[in-house]
């Protein structure tokens, strides 16, 4: 398996060999969508994946914004874009992949080679473009979630568990929500904003730094992956702090792809503000 994120130079050295994937996504009232984005300028050779159509199905105050899309449902997605079985894909945003990582998360899984491009659209200084002839349909076969990689609402209220918050501070003490129904944090988590794995070109900290950020949250190499849970606010972003995990080498963790959208809905459950350290 390759490393969970490769340079500009490893891509370019292999692009005729790589499906590269656009994964940009904004919220509403950002007023553009990815598509948008990708069709006025993207990495030579890349296809638009779309995290609404290809990475989730529909949400609901039950099982959260983006819950995973069932497996054939996603191997069809990918069919369709042309990523095969046998494809190495690279992905990006232009927010140093922490929508991008949804994509190569779900692939790592499921046992393909997949990786984020460090710093994402930023990272290449070459003309961008606007028409991308469609790669061929691809065989991809469907393969089940691994169960031992996810985590539920009770994995995630599980004080055993080492629960990591992975949205912005402002969220997380609850001094701010733009989109959930509660403020505040599952009871017991700590805040790791994945932005804060980034320098400020968008590109991961080296890895010295990042198992630095881990281990003030309580991460370290005797913690078992297993009790690693991270979610974030619909279990996306929250895959960039389990590669950045990886990354790191500290392990992989699981991912909790209901998030605070599914927990904050369940008003019979406690939630925490404020920085309980």
């Amino acid at each position: 398996m390759i490393l969970p994120v490769v340079g500009l130079a490893w891509w370019q050295n292999r692009r005729d060999r790589v499906a590269l994937a656009d994964v940009r996504w904004y919220w509403y009232w950002e007023e553009r969508s990815g598509r948008e984005a990708y069709n006025q300028g993207h990495l030579p050779g890349a296809v638009f994946v779309d995290l609404d159509r290809q990475l989730s199905r529909e949400g609901s105050p039950q099982e959260g914004r983006h819950p995973f899309p069932e497996p054939h449902a996603f191997a069809e997605g990918m069919a369709e874009l042309g990523i095969g079985d046998k494809d190495t894909v690279v992905a990006y945003d232009d927010a140093g992949g922490v929508i991008a990582a949804r994509l190569v998360w779900m692939l790592r899984v499921t046992g393909h080679q997949a990786a984020l491009l460090d710093g994402g659209l930023g990272a290449y200084d070459g003309p961008l473009q606007q028409h991308t002839p469609p790669r061929p349909r691809a065989v991809f076969a469907p393969r089940p979630w691994p169960t031992n990689r996810l985590a539920d609402i009770e994995d995630a209220a599980n004080p055993a568990n080492t629960v990591l918050d992975a949205r912005n501070r402002d969220r997380y003490l609850g001094e701010h929500e733009p989109v959930d129904p509660r403020p505040g944090h599952i009871p017991g988590a700590r805040n790791l904003p994945c932005r804060n794995n980034l320098d400020g070109k968008g590109r991961f900290l080296p890895v010295e730094q990042l198992r630095e950020r881990f281990e003030d949250v309580g991460v370290t190499d005797s913690v078992s992956s297993a009790s690693i849970v991270s979610y974030c606010g619909s279990g996306v972003t929250a895959c960039h702090n389990l590669l950045a995990l990886e990354f790191a080498g500290l392990g992989s963790g699981r991912l909790y792809p209901g998030s605070w959208s599914q927990y904050s809905h369940a008003i019979e459950r406690p939630v925490a503000t404020g920085d309980p350290r």
